[in-house]
């Protein structure tokens, strides 16, 4: 992914936040202006599952698109690198009505990791759980809220499977409910110098991930307290959210974290992919 300039300061805004720490992710050769935006269409199409889970299935601006304008399967796998940075991971993430009782949120984007290996980012019971559809790469960033109270780790695995590998890996996922166990926790990334500073594996509150079947991508997030308080009993994002929730996720809204920024990071690619499409 390639890095835009980052825009001047402005007062006031996340004064106890420290400087963004991003890292360059990957050289992106130079592209014809057609072939950036048939990359870019392709790789929201082929990640726009979060937001799409529900009725999983592609979302397409044109319902009644036959299977030819639908992404390629493998165009996914092969793309993700020529996406913008902040394309794939926004400086700032508006969440109109994902925190609790459909209240507003806004995430600002502390640090995005560079591209990697699965290990180091989960857990050994969480790689052998992917194992079977393999990992090409990770790609990773950390979000704070508009408080710096909370912070979320939200990223994507990038994965060797074909349809059916990840039909198959959703559908034991599904069934075994492992993405609700907490020793399938995806791992954190902080970032010293910044508000994540303190956010390690003892901090992780909640959490959601989500293994697509019509792309070779496993979505994931992890929110926590920014404070370095350690929770003695996490729970996922599903149970997190559900109104009268008890656990301290649920009352500081860390499942609401971790679900409203995986959705809006799909959401924001499927937008702009939609846009930089139309003629002008």
């Amino acid at each position: 992914m390639t890095h835009a300039a980052p825009p001047p300061p402005h007062p006031g805004a996340f004064p106890e936040t420290p400087a963004e720490i991003t890292t360059r992710l990957r050289p992106v050769r130079d592209r014809r202006p057609a072939r950036a935006v048939a990359a870019l269409a392709c790789v929201v199409l082929g990640l726009g599952l979060i937001g799409g889970a529900v009725t999983g299935s592609w979302l397409v601006d044109d319902p009644a698109a036959s299977p030819a304008t639908q992404p390629r399967y493998a165009d996914v796998r092969t793309l993700w690198h020529s996406v913008a940075v902040d394309t794939l991971f926004p400086r700032t993430i508006k969440g109109d009505g994902a925190g609790p009782g459909g209240a507003d949120r806004v995430w600002t984007r502390v640090a995005v990791a560079p591209d990697g290996p699965c290990t180091g980012a989960f857990d050994p019971l969480l790689l052998k759980a992917l194992r079977p559809v393999g990992c090409l790469r990770v790609l990773r960033a950390t979000y704070t809220d508009a408080t710096t109270s909370g912070v979320t780790t939200v990223g994507m695995v990038v994965t060797e499977a074909d349809r059916d590998g990840m039909a198959a890996l959703h559908s034991r996922f599904s069934r075994e409910d492992l993405d609700e166990r907490a020793d399938l926790m995806p791992r954190t990334y902080p970032v010293p110098g910044t508000v994540a500073a303190r956010f390690g594996d003892r901090q992780r509150a909640s959490w959601t991930i989500s293994v697509l079947t019509d792309a070779p991508v496993v979505v994931f997030a992890v929110s926590g307290f920014a404070d370095g308080r350690p929770v003695a009993d996490p729970v996922p994002a599903a149970e997190a959210t559900v109104p009268g929730g008890t656990s301290a996720a649920a009352q500081a809204g860390l499942g609401h974290e971790a679900k409203g920024i995986a959705d809006r990071i799909e959401r924001a690619l499927r937008e702009s992919a939609t846009t930089r499409e139309r003629p002008e």
